[in-house]
């Protein structure tokens, strides 16, 4: 730790005051903090920075053995209890009053300090946490986030590879890791300005939490696909995605926010990607969405969320959150999931993350969603991991948990979008579909008539030469009329096939031959003769 003076010790009083004061980010007010007292150097502001995020970290704690929220004594108790500095190492930067109440901090005893104290946490997280958990572990969980995070890279695929930015780390004596499971990580081993090593400066790597690599391998983009990053923020899974991608196919990136997509647009000038697309949307809702409804192989929703999954990073949001926060998000996060499943395209994919610990904010939403869904099905995510080649298996979604995997703490769940199902047909159209084309719709061939019976009588030898001559001249006259005609056919159809085949078959009926016969005179009499007799 950097050697302390009065000044500055009163100096990081006076930024945890301000952090404290409001309800803004801890990182905002701190960066304002620094321009007005750029007079400090690196090694000063490393320290305020420092005492501010330990302080958050610690709060409740601290605030037990300090006998309340004063901005000063929470930073002696903070030097004296967290930081294990003694009284004489701070006997000549104290007054006499900060000595008294060093004293005082010393003294106080812990020993019945309730549990959601020694967790550091709001007591309504903390029971939330034990509802998940149980309370040893989420004892565990809550004291894994007293600690900073590590510094964590990602490697830029783009424009390099993890051994060659390993080798040029080594060759400065740098000391550096590859991170245990992303295949682009590495992870920093001491705390240095990589914002203006080369490496960094020449797009090479970036910036990003082992776990958000993580995230950006679930979604798996491949080369030439549409993707869409729906909540891209400042575009950390959104250039990881990228680079995956090869730089190839489209990749959009949305958010509600300007300011953060022209921050994206600084960091993409660095990566090289070309084929990434920003666009500002006023909300989920945004009328410009509707085009590109069923256009995208996978879509990710990288959702508004409370954070309570980067406490190390971001110490003061569990004293900033509250449960009716809670409640607001889980509204916004089932509506912005909702409307991003329009964008997916049959046998897409549906990528639903936050960095929240919060069953209300992950496997609520989830559940909830796949049953309002059913065209979507629920994709295991430790099987696509596995597909990545990445030796992590926590379920059918991704959770990460700062002491199990030392990254913050995610939560994701992909769905796949299944193929239109074809409507059931009613059983008419089913049966007239089932006819044959063409159908026969016109004139049917007249019937074969049937022979007309003969008197069995003794005819004379004229009587037989006169029934003969009537027998060819009939013969004749039923080979024309029997002979069929030719056949017309039309094509119908399908739908109105059956209706049609069934009025025809009422009003189409065989006819009843006759045959024509023609007479001689002479026959005619004797056949009036026969009858008579």
């Amino acid at each position: 730790m950097n050697t302390i003076n009065p000044n500055l010790l009163r100096l990081a009083g006076m930024a945890l005051a301000d952090v404290l004061s409001g309800t803004g980010p801890a990182d905002v007010k701190l960066g304002w903090f620094f321009k007005q007292n750029r007079e400090l150097g690196t090694k000063d502001r490393a320290f305020v920075a420092e005492s501010v995020y330990g302080v958050l970290r610690r709060k409740s704690y601290l605030a037990y053995v300090a006998d309340g929220e004063d901005p000063r004594k929470l930073l002696l108790a903070w030097l004296l209890r967290v930081q294990g500095m003694s009284m004489r190492d701070l006997d000549e930067v104290m007054n006499k009053q900060q000595k008294e109440w060093a004293h005082e901090i010393k003294a106080k005893n812990t020993d019945d300090l309730p549990r959601y104290m020694q967790a550091d946490l709001p007591e309504w997280f903390w029971n939330s946490l034990i509802a998940q958990y149980g309370e040893e572990q989420a004892l565990t969980i809550a004291r894994s986030m007293h600690q900073p995070a590590p510094l964590d890279l990602r490697v830029n695929l783009v424009k390099t590879n993890r051994e060659d930015v390993l080798a040029k780390f080594a060759s400065e004596h740098t000391e550096v890791q590859v991170t245990p499971l992303s295949p682009t990580g590495i992870r920093m081993g001491q705390k240095m300005t990589i914002s203006r090593h080369k490496l960094f400066t020449d797009g090479m790597i970036e910036v990003q939490d082992e776990g958000s690599q993580l995230l950006a391998q679930l979604v798996a983009p491949r080369r030439g696909e549409m993707i869409a990053d729906f909540c891209a923020g400042a575009g950390g899974k959104t250039l990881a995605m990228g680079a995956l991608m090869r730089n190839s196919g489209r990749l959009y990136a949305f958010d509600v926010s300007e300011k953060r997509l022209q921050n994206l647009g600084v960091r993409l000038k660095r990566s090289g990607l070309s084929n990434l697309h920003a666009q500002v949307i006023t909300s989920e809702a945004d009328p410009k969405l509707k085009r590109l409804n069923a256009k995208f192989d996978r879509v990710l929703v990288d959702a508004p969320c409370s954070g309570l999954g980067t406490l190390r990073r971001n110490p003061d949001l569990k004293w900033r959150q509250t449960p009716q926060d809670i409640i607001e998000l889980t509204a916004k996060q089932t509506r912005i999931l909702d409307r991003a499943a329009k964008l997916v395209k049959a046998g897409g994919r549906l990528i639903y993350a936050t960095c929240s610990l919060l069953q209300e904010e992950n496997e609520q939403i989830a559940d909830a969603f796949l049953a309002s869904h059913p065209d979507y099905t629920l994709v295991n995510a430790n099987q696509i991991l596995a597909q990545q080649k990445i030796d992590l298996d926590t379920g059918v979604y991704l959770k990460l948990l700062p002491h199990l995997h030392q990254t913050d703490g995610f939560f994701a769940a992909v769905f796949e979008k299944v193929a239109a199902v074809v409507e059931k047909k009613k059983p008419e159209a089913a049966l007239a579909e089932k006819i044959e084309m063409p159908v026969v719709v016109e004139e049917q061939p007249v019937p074969e008539p049937a022979k007309p019976k003969k008197a069995a009588v003794k005819k004379s030898p004229a009587a037989k030469k006169t029934a003969a001559a009537k027998a060819d001249v009939t013969e004749e006259v039923v080979a024309v009329e029997a002979e069929p005609k030719t056949v017309k056919t039309k094509m119908v159809k399908p739908k109105v096939a059956m209706a049609k085949v069934v009025e025809l078959a009422a009003e189409v009926k065989p006819k009843e031959a006759k045959a024509k016969v023609v007479k001689t005179k002479a026959a005619s009499k004797k056949a009036d003769t026969e009858a008579d007799e």
